[in-house]
Parts: C-alpha cells; structure tokens; sequence
C-alpha cells in the first residue's frame, strides 16, 4: 500500500492496538458485561500479547510461552464446561449488517495486502514446490533427501495447492501468496455458511467471519497456509455436517495436511454412529486412497513411496527427549510431556464416550478442545497455533442454543423436516441428534 499512502506501515504492536479498539467498539456487549460473550472475546484477545512475546527480539519469548499456555488453559476450561452455559441470549453486534458487510470487506482488505506486502512462509513455499513436483510427476521424497523440510506435511496440501501452481504461471512466491489468500477466503465464507445454514442467521455468519479477520492472531501468521488449510477444511466438515460422506471427505482431507485433525476422528465418529458413522469411514478411507495414489503416481519406485508415506508424518511428536530449537518445552524437562500427553488421551477418550448422545452443540465445543488440548503436548513451539482452533473457536462463541427436536429423524424414516433458513423440504442424513434448531433463551 506504499504506493498509494508514502511510508504507510503496520507493525504488530499497533495492528493489536487498533484491532483491539475496534473489536471492543464492534463485538463488546456493554449492556451485558458478565456475558459468556465478552469473557469469549477477552479469552481471544488474551492470546495476542503471548504470541507478540514469542515473535518479539529481546528476551521475551520464555514469557510469550507461559502466556500462551495459561490463556490456553482457560481456553480449554471454557469449552469444557460449555455444555454448562445454557442460556444462549441473542446478542446483536454494535454494528448493522449493512456496516458489518463494509468492515469485513475493508478487514479482508488489509489482511490480503499484507499478504502481498510480506514475505510468504517458509512452509506455504515448500507446499509450493510440492505441488508443483507433484504436477511434472516428480519424486518429492528425492528432493527432500537434499534439503531437510521446514515442517513435515501430508500429500492433501500439496493435492490442494496444485491448481494454483499453472495460475501463477509456475511463480513460487505469487503462487504462495494466492494459496494464502484462498485459503483465508475459504474460512470466512465457511463461518458465514455454518451461520447461514445451521445457526439462522446469515448476519451472525458475517460477525464471526468479520472478527476472524480482525483478531491480532490472524494477522500475525497471515502467510501461513499449512495452519490455514487444516482449519479451512474443519471449518467446512462442520458446515456439511448433515453430509456423513461430504463431511468424511472434507476431515479426512484435513487429516492429510496436518496430523491435529487426526484425533477429532473419534468424537466424529461417536457423532454420526449407526449408518452415518460408516458413510463418514467410507469417505475417509475413500480420501486416503486419492493420497496414497497420488504419492504412488510421484514415486520412482517403492523406497519413494515409503520415504513419501512415512516421511509426511512427523515422527518427532512421539519423542520425549531434547526439544531443539524455541518453545516451551525447550524450558522444561521434556519427560514432563509424558504425563502431559497421557491426560490429553484421557481427556480424548472421555470427550468421543460423552455425552453419549452428541450434537452439534458437543461437537464444536470438543472438537475446539481436543485442538486446543494438543498445543500443551505439542513439542515444536506449543500454545502459539492458535490457527489450528481459531475458526472452530468462534462457531462456538457466537452459536445459539441449538434444541433437538422431540425424535431423531433416520434415513430409513420417511418423515421429512424444514431447513432452517430455506423453504425447503429435506430429507434428514441420519445424524445422531439432529436436525437441529436455532433458538435464544
């Protein structure tokens, strides 16, 4: 934006300051200050301070690191106990739809120039290359032999980012910038479809996009398409929810970009059971089977195969030893990670047996859990991929209270029920304790 306004920058420090300013002016309810709202929204605020610590030069980051990890706890308590939070009154933002369409295309704005203006991270070019590698039928495991990647990813981001690659004209950097850009757009219109087709209201969809875009946190790993991608498909699980294969298909996507979706596989499945769990495990094995098949079409022979398959998965995450490099568990003993991972299977093998009769309402709030739950055992850098849950997050901060009707409706029951938000009639996809409807109390 140089070109247009002389010498016009936006360090990290003041985008927090005026976001903040603005998300308060916009978001904060002050006729109801002990709301579940506002304390969602000082939660989300109170992850900036933590990551501008950890991104800061002088020795600040061991602080940014505990920041992180206690706001996180808080974060993990909140939706924990959100099963507890019944009343769900409808809070209007302090802004019209017409004024909240505007600042949510001017925050998209900001955040697409930014985007052009930075440098692209390091892991969205090796996707990247990949994708392209991928395209001339290359070998990828060859070429990471002579060069140790940034960060271990599955074959779905490269699958992914292979119709952006020809577009650019084979431009890494410009390539880079526009699977960035997408991949930002792709969240904010999957909030305003989750807002649209579940929750009612397309104008809630449109706040919870429009915040998404404003936090400090979006900002701050804006180039990062290895985080964005992940969430993107989450984001878009939850919206085809109703859809056991659209929403098998979508997971089992996310789980090939990064290994944290992986464990959100037990609490979908309990989700669907019955005759949706198995479309939901036909998808996913059906997705699987795209992957492999596109690492065996870049294989040079079965060694590639293996080094493309085994070498995606980062195999570090099983090793309590010596953290090199920054984080919080380069501080501590990395043995403490033992008991640390142990509670977090604990707490997955609880969230996937109850409650036993799951909503939507259980889903989002364990899905952002177990999330969230992964940074504290994560050994590289944990607590500051605040990406991976944000979306998810702000679903549910801004749902309403979501009423089953008086009987699950089956695929074999002939009985048809209304869409929220269209006039149509649908048949129900045999969801475990759906169809759900919006309601304010």
């Amino acid at each position: 934006m140089e070109e247009i306004l002389s010498g016009y920058h936006v360090n990290a420090p003041t985008w927090f300051y005026l976001s903040l300013l603005l998300i308060i002016a916009v978001f904060f309810k002050f006729s109801r200050i002990w709301s579940i709202r506002n304390l969602d929204l000082i939660l989300l605020l109170s992850l900036a301070p933590g990551l501008l610590f950890v991104k800061s030069t002088y020795s600040g980051s061991s602080l940014g690191y505990c920041w992180l990890f206690t706001v996180s706890g808080l974060l993990l308590l909140r939706l924990l106990l959100d099963g507890v939070f019944t009343r769900r009154p409808r809070m209007e933002q302090n802004l019209n739809p017409a004024g909240m369409a505007f600042l949510c295309a001017a925050a998209m704005l900001f955040q697409t120039t930014k985007i052009m203006k930075e440098t692209p991270d390091a892991g969205a070019m090796q996707t990247i290359r990949h994708a392209d590698e991928l395209l001339r039928l290359q070998d990828v495991s060859l070429a990471e032999s002579r060069v140790t990647p940034i960060q271990p990813t599955g074959p779905a981001s490269r699958l992914l980012a292979t119709p952006v690659v020809p577009l650019m004209g084979g431009v890494e950097i410009a390539a880079a910038r526009t699977l960035a850009f997408l991949s930002h757009l792709a969240v904010l219109f999957g909030l305003i479809a989750v807002g649209r087709w579940h929750f009612s209201d397309t104008h809630l969809g449109l706040a919870m996009g429009t915040l998404y875009l404003l936090l400090p946190m979006t900002a701050y790993d804006v180039t990062k398409v290895n985080h964005l991608l992940p969430a993107a498909l989450i984001v878009w699980a939850i919206a085809a929810h109703r859809s056991p294969t659209l929403a098998g298909g979508l997971l089992g996507l996310a789980c090939g970009t990064l290994f944290f979706p992986v464990f959100l596989l037990p609490i979908w499945m309990a989700f669907y059971w019955g005759r949706g769990s198995m479309k939901f495990g036909l998808a996913l094995m059906m997705t699987g089977t795209v992957l492999w098949g596109s690492l065996l079409l870049t294989s040079a022979d079965s060694h590639g195969f293996i080094r493309q398959t085994l070498g995606s998965i980062d195999w570090s995450l099983l090793k309590f030893e010596a953290v090199d490099g920054v984080g919080f568990w380069r501080l501590y003993n990395p043995a403490y990670r033992i008991p640390v991972f142990a509670t977090f299977v604990v707490l997955l093998v609880s969230l996937t047996i109850w409650p036993q009769k799951k909503t939507v309402e259980s889903l989002l709030a364990n899905s952002a859990a177990i999330i969230v739950a992964t940074q504290f055992w994560y050994p590289d850098q944990g607590g500051i991929y605040v990406l991976w849950y944000l979306p998810v997050m702000l679903l549910v901060t801004f749902r309403p209270r979501l009423a089953n009707l008086p009987h699950d409706v089956t695929e074999t029951d002939s009985r048809s029920v209304i869409s929220p938000g269209s006039g149509s009639k649908k048949r129900s996809d045999g969801l475990k304790g759906t169809p759900q409807l919006p309601i304010f109390r």
